[in-house]
């Protein structure tokens, strides 16, 4: 921090009038040993952390805050910022530098530099208790997801699990001290796996109550009060910086651009969604009733009846392909395959580099001509040091200016096999590997001058699009028939179980979107407050948001509380969850651009990589959009791959 104070006192000190070279160029290159260490301090404290790194990173975060607000406000710096602004007309700058020149002048005005001294002092006060507040609050939902897992005494209440999975449970209550037990470890969702399988309804209740509660007054940790003041803090900054809520805010930069946006886009689909839902509530408590079982459906039933549902309608057992889905091959035969498929590049396996964790690995990325063109880590099993969810992040962006090739990784939760298992993943799952290889992607494929336009540093609701739309390849007939095969005897998965994964893709979309939109939406409501107001029941404004938006569907709770809503709180998304859908509306338009152009299609590749990929944030997105397809997208790809017919439209 202080090597990068010293080096902005540089440019703010010299006597040669603003230049893009001598301010702007000249930010770039500054603070590099900061962001190089940052982002190693960012990967272990997520993924690997202890309470010694913890310790640090709470020290750390409100001094972080202070620093960047002493770059942001500092009104020299402004001063040569906004002079190179005003007149970037006039300038002779290459598209991608008149970029950058508005992305930083829009980064300093958001930031607060034209406010006033008293304000600016504010400022720095909400900056550094937010700071504070969202590192105390990843540190207690760790705590929390390790605490609410459960122990079970007795192996018969495990029935519907795998052998593996089986082996799995009991290896981890081993590792937690509880020999000749079986632990169940807590996802971060609400939802969790076992409860599709787990024929023991009293453990299925036990293990969602321990879900939904892991993070409020009922659990082993409370998050509640944290929450609440971080609601408070963005809507009294947002109205600090002229706007009228903090989704205003966060929104202003986006594609959206307004809550409004964002908010019909959700209310388009979760209209439907829920209908579709209660339809499939339904049927589901039909089929309890006909199996002569004397309860109403509930939350801890639904996964495990819409398995059956669906076993009954496509034959298809999530058991019986799983042995198809084993990890290595996936990555190998699947993900792999596809990028070099559709844009040349190869991954090769290299030993010997150090990780901060033995179950890390490290690929080499060459072009298609040989040449090195990356670095990938992954770190795909899950961890109690390490937070829940899946991600992408860069060691270093690429940089034509700092002479940088892109260190990407990637970061999954799934169970790791007992020692000699073979790690075998649902079709959810080989999903999520091929949707945060995409975020990868994005960041090895990058071909630009400046990092703060490099890779992935795209507006929320656009960065998941490269990541969504590499999804799609995960059942593209060319790749699934390489990387679907047994674990055991290599024969590919029999046509008859691949038609059943094709045509059950949109079973129980009426409670995946359900959720998802109850999620999104509760994420907006607490970044649609007003400076002043406050949340005092968490329940009860939770329940008054989904009734309002008409999502109150009692059997499907949201994919997140509030209080273990880490997306929301920490992780970026404040006021952004909606994202995913918006990026997903682009991403079922283009694949729908790329199958009438032959699928995966090397020719076609090449124009998403040149075209989008390698353009990172060098140009606004919807531009960038309408360049590649020719048009502006549309919502019907998205909602026929939904499974909702043109007259649910």
């Amino acid at each position: 921090m202080t090597r990068q104070l010293r080096e902005v006192a540089e440019i703010v000190a010299q006597s040669e009038a603003p230049t893009f070279e001598n301010t702007f160029a000249a930010l770039e290159l500054s603070g590099q040993l900061l962001t190089r260490v940052l982002r190693v301090f960012a990967a272990v404290t997520s993924a690997n952390t202890s309470e010694r790194l913890q310790g640090i990173q709470a020290d750390e975060a409100p001094r972080l805050a202070e620093h960047s607000d002493s770059i942001y406000l500092d009104d020299g710096l402004f001063a040569r910022v906004r002079s190179v602004y005003d007149r970037r007309d006039t300038l002779v700058l290459t598209p991608e530098q008149r970029r950058l020149v508005e992305r930083y002048h829009l980064d300093f005005v958001r930031a607060g530099a034209r406010l006033a001294a008293p304000e600016k002092a504010r400022l720095r006060e909400l900056n550094r208790e937010e700071a504070t507040l969202t590192t105390e609050f990843q540190s207690r939902l760790l705590e929390a997801n390790k605490a609410a897992s459960i122990v079970v005494d007795d192996v018969a209440q495990l029935d519907g699990l795998s052998p593996e999975e089986i082996a799995s449970a009991a290896q981890l209550a081993t590792e937690r001290g509880t020999p000749d037990r079986w632990a169940l470890a807590i996802q971060n969702t609400t939802q969790q796996p076992a409860l599709a399988f787990l024929r023991d309804r009293a453990l299925r209740c036990r293990l969602f109550e321990a879900s939904v509660h892991r993070a409020d007054r009922d659990g082993p940790v409370d998050t509640r009060e944290i929450i609440v003041r971080l609601a408070e803090l963005r809507a009294e900054r947002a109205a600090l910086l002229g706007y009228e809520n903090a989704a205003a805010y966060v929104l202003d930069d986006q594609m959206a651009k307004t809550p409004e946006a964002a908010m019909r886009l959700l209310h388009q689909v979760g209209e439907h969604a829920a209908a579709k839902a209660r339809h499939d509530a339904a049927r589901l408590q039909l089929m309890i009733d006909a199996a002569g079982e004397r309860f109403v459906l509930a939350p801890w039933d639904w996964q495990l009846y819409a398995e059956r549902l669906r076993k009954a309608e496509y034959e298809l057992d999530e058991s019986e392909i799983k042995p198809y889905f084993e990890l290595d091959r996936v990555l190998r035969d699947g993900v792999f395959f596809a990028a070099n498929r559709l844009y040349g590049i190869e991954l090769v396996e290299r030993q010997g580099i150090p990780v901060y964790h033995p179950d890390v690995r490290v690929f080499d990325v060459l072009d298609a001509d040989g040449s090195p063109l990356a670095l990938f880590y992954a770190d795909f099993f899950k961890r109690d040091n390490k937070v829940g969810g899946a991600w992408m992040d860069m060691f270093a962006d690429q940089s034509r200016l700092l002479n940088s090739r892109p260190i990407v990784y990637n970061v999954t939760n799934f169970t790791k096999p007992a020692p000699g298992q073979p790690a075998l993943l649902t079709f959810d799952e080989v999903a999520t590997l091929f949707h945060e290889f995409g975020h990868a992607l994005h960041g090895m494929l990058s071909d630009v001058e400046y990092p703060m336009l490099s890779g992935a540093n795209v507006p929320r609701d656009f960065v998941e699009f490269p990541s969504q739309f590499n999804e799609h390849w995960a059942l593209d007939e060319t790749v699934f028939a390489r990387y679907a095969r047994h674990h055991l005897t290599d024969e590919p998965m029999p046509v008859v179980l691949v038609e059943r994964i094709k045509r059950s893709r949109t079973f129980n979309q009426g409670f995946a979107l359900t959720e998802y939109v109850s999620a999104a939406l509760l994420d907006m409501a607490w970044h649609l407050q007003r400076p002043g107001g406050s949340v005092g029941d968490i329940d009860a404004f939770e329940r008054d948001v989904l009734r309002e938006h008409g999502l109150a569907v009692p059997e499907i709770p949201p994919r997140y509380h509030s209080t273990y809503f880490a997306h929301a709180w920490n992780g970026g998304y404040g006021a952004g969850y909606y994202a995913y859908l918006w990026a997903e509306v682009l991403d079922h338009d283009a694949y729908d651009w790329f199958r009438t152009r032959g699928g995966l299609s090397r020719e076609a590749g090449q124009r998403f990589r040149e075209m989008v990929l390698s353009r990172g944030g060098t140009a606004d997105p919807a531009e960038l959009y309408r360049a590649f397809v020719g048009r502006d997208p549309r919502v019907e790809p998205l909602l026929a791959f939904r499974g909702f017919t043109p007259t649910e439209m």
